[in-house]
């Protein structure tokens, strides 16, 4: 077997070669030689900078970092991946190809093979709502961003529609906003730039000293989070807007992401840290210092649960920062993460070439004396802890979300909606869903509430839909546990465009409560929540405003004044009571308890 010692671009192949001077790998070392500055301070790479022979110089923390780094040069990594349905992913790397995954069959096909010249870095595809898309087909256009300084708009089926020079050096992000309208791009020359749906530049929306890792739209697709060196930045999309900005990190952010569904910010740096935020730059949550960079993060779509990505590290926590699973997959760093649209299914583009695929299973309900445990992706268990009865239940599809309460068990897969009670689980009421991406159950004693991305519905628990309460301009998509509430006789949701106001609606015919007005409070309502017994006609809404102050409000007013009173504030989070008219709030670090919160 002949064996040739001189490189592909023609010289003797060494070490020092490979590393620091082989033509054919001066874009893949200049990203390396960026990110070990960031470590060593060194702008200038040798072997003993790459390799970490000089102790003095460089301690074992560094040389760990710098190797992750030298893994991924050495390595043609997985780049980018991006969900268009819950069984159909795709994911591009610096080998040139865009692959098709089927997960359904387990079949890999490639989409497209790129130019020699054209190393992805980021995918989006184009929103499902906003393409107007069913459960099953998903979108049909992506934007691919490369390191050619160039954006792509691809075709579902393999053509590039158009490649558009768009920055100066690598583009590093590219976004699709919520409703369609607009692209965002982000590139290693500091610029962050919007486009028009058919690639046409808009403007150039800031110019900054250093490149720009990360970007992010705003809720309403009007503002746009984007890194600044360790910075966070939030600007508008107005031209005279002041922005946002405040340091975030003590090392340079890597990726950031932002959740429309409960308005937070997600960040990770060369710090090895990870950090929760508010949209006016208050730390939620800070982690403890990890032992690699964290690459990648991302929000389930629908914001109760976020990943972490780093160098064999993989963690899933709730929107508190809790950490619920923590994985050491063998895959070098994870670049990228994208969460499937039913929030089941999270991918990763990892440095050591790989696609990883995790699913959510162990998610755990408790009421009362039964506990309910998803056991895999179409099974769950559920426990008498009295008896130790258990009961298997098996689904002919994936689950996608589930409640318990009220002696029901309410199990949502992409397709049907079983509804078990609790003194027989072998004879489920079952009913199919018009959309198959439930995004909340919401559980009151004689009904239930389920949401999707098209609307609000209740049905009884013998599977007849009862009501369908909307209003002008509602956003179904960004409804949550805090801006919907249900009671016997009541459904109040409070108003995205205005969040200042919230409706109320009669459960049982979807029509406005007492004069028809919704309820509007003098500041930004966070989170509501309604009573749970009583008449309807003394039914009570707590409201949780922006300063976190408490408040309580009767819920049916007939021309006279609405009676408002102020109970608490600094409240962290609050409960009412289902079988009493009691209300329970963390309020300053304190639990505290209302036995009668309508009695002032």
């Amino acid at each position: 077997m002949y064996i040739d010692k001189n490189c592909s671009c023609g010289e003797p192949e060494t070490v020092e070669h490979y590393l620091l001077h082989c033509s054919n790998y001066e874009e893949a070392r200049e990203r390396m030689r960026t990110s070990i500055y960031f470590i060593t301070g060194n702008i200038h790479m040798d072997l003993d900078t790459l390799l970490g022979i000089d102790e003095e110089e460089i301690n074992r923390d560094n040389r760990n970092e710098i190797l992750c780094h030298l893994e991924n040069y050495l390595t043609e990594s997985v780049s980018c991946v991006g969900w268009t349905t819950p069984e159909e992913l795709y994911s591009g790397a610096d080998d040139h190809l865009v692959l098709k995954w089927n997960l359904s069959n387990n079949e890999t096909n490639t989409l497209v093979k790129l130019p020699d010249d054209v190393f992805p870095t980021d995918m989006h595809w184009f929103p499902k709502s906003a393409a107007g898309g069913g459960k099953k087909t998903g979108s049909d256009l992506f934007v691919l961003t490369s390191t050619d300084g160039k954006i792509h708009l691809i075709s579902k089926t393999g053509r590039v529609e158009k490649s558009i020079e768009a920055h100066k050096g690598a583009v590093l992000a590219g976004r699709w906003s919520y409703d369609g309208s607009a692209l965002v791009t982000a590139g290693e020359d500091g610029q962050v730039k919007i486009w028009s749906r058919s690639g046409m530049l808009r403007s150039t929306l800031t110019q900054n000293s250093s490149s720009v890792y990360g970007i992010a739209w705003g809720p309403d697709s009007d503002q746009v989070l984007f890194t600044n060196g360790r910075q966070l930045v939030i600007k508008s999309l107005q031209p005279n807007a002041k922005p946002t900005m405040w340091k975030a990190h003590d090392g340079v952010i890597l990726n950031v992401d932002w959740n429309p569904v409960n308005n937070l910010i997600l960040s990770g740096g060369e710090d090895c840290r990870y950090k929760v935020w508010d949209t006016y730059g208050r730390v939620m949550y800070n982690s403890s210092a990890h032992d690699y960079p964290i690459t990648s993060v991302a929000w389930t779509p629908d914001g109760e649960l976020f990943a972490v990505g780093s160098f064999n590290t993989l963690r899933i926590c709730d929107q508190a920062g809790w950490s619920y699973s923590l994985e050491k997959p063998n895959t070098g760093s994870l670049f990228k993460l994208a969460w499937s649209g039913d929030g089941t299914q999270v991918a990763g583009a990892c440095g050591n070439g790989q696609v990883l695929i995790g699913h959510l299973i162990e998610r755990r309900l408790e009421w009362k004396n039964y506990e309910a445990t998803v056991v895999s992706s179409k099974q769950v268990d559920v426990r008498n802890v009295v008896n130790d009865v258990k009961d298997k239940l098996d689904f002919r599809d994936r689950i996608i979300k589930l409640s318990f309460a009220f002696s029901h068990l309410i199990v949502a897969t992409s397709s049907q909606c079983y509804i078990f009670n609790v003194r027989n689980f072998n004879t489920p009421m079952i009913f199919d869903l018009k959309e198959g991406n439930v995004t909340l159950i919401l559980q009151a004693e004689k009904h239930f509430v389920l949401v999707d991305t098209a609307g609000v519905y209740v049905y009884s628990y013998d599977g007849r839909m009862v009501s369908s309460p909307r209003y002008a301009g509602m956003r179904a998509d960004v409804l949550n546990y805090q801006t919907v509430a249900l009671s016997n006789d009541t459904i109040a949701i409070r108003d995205k465009t205005d969040e200042k106001v919230v409706y109320v609606f009669d459960a049982q015919t979807g029509k406005n409560l007492g004069d028809g007005k919704p309820i509007t409070h003098k500041l930004e309502v966070m989170e509501i929540a309604l009573d749970q017994c009583g008449p309807a006609t003394e039914r009570r809404l707590a409201i949780v405003d922006k300063n976190r102050d408490l408040y309580v409000t009767s819920v049916r007013v007939f021309g006279g004044e609405r009676k408002t009173h102020k109970l608490g504030n600094m409240i962290q989070s609050l409960a009412w009571n289902d079988s009493a008219n009691m209300l329970a709030a963390f309020a300053d670090s304190k639990f505290t308890v209302w036995y009668y919160p309508n009695v002032t």
